[in-house]
């Protein structure tokens, strides 16, 4: 009598039907669209919020990096002071020069220093606040949305996009603006030298200026590209690493390989057009800029010869020259390093811009205190989204008074499992009305709403962290004496006990390292602790064998007094104890009583029960 999941089903039919998944679906390829016709660096626009949280030491950043500029700049007027007077005096003053070469070095040193410091922590906050924001907006996206998109495309934009992101925030910036003052400063100083030669210098620059935005589009248009495919690739690894015993237990090791080989292939294919492009552009850069510098250092020699300019001036403005048209060049590279950012910035902006159909009103109304456990649902019509054609659920109604233990009963695809996911708000009815101790779920918090339960899945997923954190899970405030009471009611504690470092002991990923039993159990423990009013059971005890039933049984059994109860039933023991048995048959209600009454009616729950308590 299970009902089907809807998940696996549903994120088939949501990519091809319109619905509110298919719709955040169908904006996710809207925008990359967008991605491909726009070339500027606006999404980068979205980190400003962040910095302005951090203005001091984004300040501080800024004025060291005057300073640490100030002072390479300052290092070719000293060199041209040695040159010019250092020798005069049979030498006398070359010392004094020198000191002064000396102490620039040393203030160069700290300046940058100081400044990489106050660059990287700005940098590296505004990423950390970046990464929580994310997260946090992540986490609110409701079910529709993950039916929609692979969850390894989420994580590929929480964390290869951000990596690009914060190449930028703790390096390229700084490297960026460092340049670009140099840039400034050293055409400024260049033309007090010899405004002549500085002219000449200045007709190269349109030049050198052609190919970095010619190119810096296109790197930046393959380098979107190169992270789409490569989140693609992400995305199937991530499946298949998450059902690695089902891919194993076929024999499907070497088609997953190549699948995935030719995902990365892919990928890299779109980077190498990338990588060539960008080597171009720099080859075409050096050639220009240098050559350029080589004519104008050229006719500056030819000056010095004729008595119109000192050597000390030539050596002044090759320096300035050499930092400016250095300059030049890693401008040009770290326009590159921001196409990449602004590329994987606007993927980033799409999920923070998402939003989900389920959340709370402006003006929530607040549920009453303390709570009295009872559930109602009336004339509810549901389809889940992508698929509006086949309602999971038709007119249903049900009310629940506190204390009242419901066992739900019916064929797969009754709608069982619906009904929990809307009194959970994870959807919403398209009409019909849900509500929890009298209050509509959609007038209320979410959050509050779903602190009414504990809810127990039939699959009890687990994290990688020990056995106390996934118990207390349920109530993060539960203290240890009560995680321990809860284990020991979910007949738990015994196992807990005998691992290496009992509560202590790490579970790894999904609790991987539990039995099905052991897990459930866990799964159990995790809803006592929550002391919730009402408990929903997808069938608790249907991984334990005989002996762990008849014990986890008796635990629910003490958990349900005094709660109210709804139950997926899968076992003729949890029928049997039910206060009243809901039989749903194509998301409708078609019978209602006990466990005698029904089967004296006949009818589809007489024919269910034949067919599954038949073992029993």
């Amino acid at each position: 009598m299970t009902d089907a999941t809807p998940h696996a089903d549903t994120a088939a039919d949501i990519r091809g039907r319109p619905g509110a998944g298919a719709q955040l679906a169908e904006q996710m390829s809207e925008a990359g669209a967008r991605r491909e016709r726009r070339r500027d660096v606006r999404p980068l626009g979205r980190l400003v919020p962040y910095a302005m949280r951090h203005k001091a030491h984004a300040a501080m950043a800024g004025v060291w990096l005057i300073l640490s500029t100030a002072a390479s700049l300052a290092l070719t007027a000293a060199a041209r002071g040695a040159i010019d007077n250092g020798f005069e005096n049979d030498g006398a003053q070359l010392n004094l020069w020198f000191l002064l070469l000396g102490a620039n070095a040393l203030f160069l040193g700290f300046a940058t220093a100081v400044r990489y410091y106050f660059v990287t922590k700005t940098g590296e906050r505004v990423i950390a606040d970046l990464r929580k924001g994310l997260f946090g907006r992540i986490l609110t996206l409701d079910p529709a949305f993950y039916a929609a998109m692979r969850t390894g495309e989420v994580l590929s934009r929480l964390t290869t996009d951000i990596a690009l992101v914060e190449t930028l925030l703790t390096t390229s910036v700084s490297f960026a603006l460092r340049n670009f003052l140099t840039l400034i400063g050293g055409t400024v100083l260049l033309f007090i030298v010899s405004p002549k030669l500085t002219g000449l210098v200045l007709l190269v620059v349109p030049v050198l200026l052609g190919p970095i935005f010619l190119f810096g589009r296109r790197v930046r248009t393959l380098t979107v590209a190169s992270q789409d495919r490569f989140a693609n690739a992400v995305g199937f690894a991530g499946e298949s690493v998450d059902a690695i015993e089902t891919v194993q237990a076929f024999g499907r090791e070497s088609s997953a390989i190549a699948r995935f080989g030719a995902a990365v292939e892919a990928a890299f294919g779109v980077s190498l057009v990338r990588m060539k492009a960008r080597a171009l552009m720099t080859a075409m850069i050096i050639v220009v800029m240098f050559g350029g510098v080589t004519l104008v250092l050229w006719l500056g020699a030819q000056d010095v010869i004729a008595g119109r300019m000192t050597p000390g001036a030539l050596l002044q403005f090759v320096l300035l020259s050499v930092f400016a048209a250095g300059a030049v060049g890693a401008l040009g590279e770290s326009w590159g390093d921001v196409q990449k950012a602004a590329g994987a910035m606007e993927r980033i902006d799409e999920l923070m811009r998402a939003e989900a159909a389920i959340r709370p009103p402006e003006t929530p109304t607040i549920l009453p205190e303390p709570p009295t456990g009872e559930v109602s649902m009336s004339a509810v019509q549901f389809a889940y989204p992508g698929r509006p054609d086949l309602p999971a659920l038709k007119g249903f109604s049900l009310t629940v008074r506190p204390g009242e233990t419901i066992a739900l009963v019916g064929p797969s695809g009754a709608g069982k499992s619906t009904v929990f996911r809307l009194l959970l708000r994870f959807y919403d009815p398209q009409a019909g009305v849900v509500s929890v101790d009298g209050v509509d779920v959609r007038a209320a918090d979410p959050v509050a709403v779903r602190g009414r339960f504990a809810w127990v899945s039939q699959e009890a997923p687990l994290f990688s962290g020990s056995a106390n954190e996934n118990i207390r899970f349920g109530r993060e405030g539960a203290s240890d004496s009560e995680i321990r009471a809860a284990a020991d009611e979910a007949q738990a504690l015994g196992f807990i006990e005998a691992l290496p470092e009992g509560f202590d002991t790490p579970l790894g990923e999904r609790g991987k390292s539990l039995s099905g039993g052991q897990r459930q159990r866990m799964a159990i423990a995790r809803a006592l602790v929550r002391d919730a009013p009402i408990l929903l059971l997808d069938e608790a005890t249907s991984a334990l064998d005989a002996e762990n039933e008849r014990l986890v049984q008796a635990a629910l059994d003490q958990a349900m007094q005094g709660r109210t109860t709804i139950v997926i039933a899968h076992r003729l023991a949890t029928v049997l104890r039910a206060d009243r048995i809901v039989v749903m048959e194509e998301g409708r209600v078609v019978q209602e009583g006990t466990h005698q009454s029904l089967m004296a009616q006949g009818g589809l729950y007489a024919h269910l029960a034949e067919l599954q308590f038949r073992a029993d």
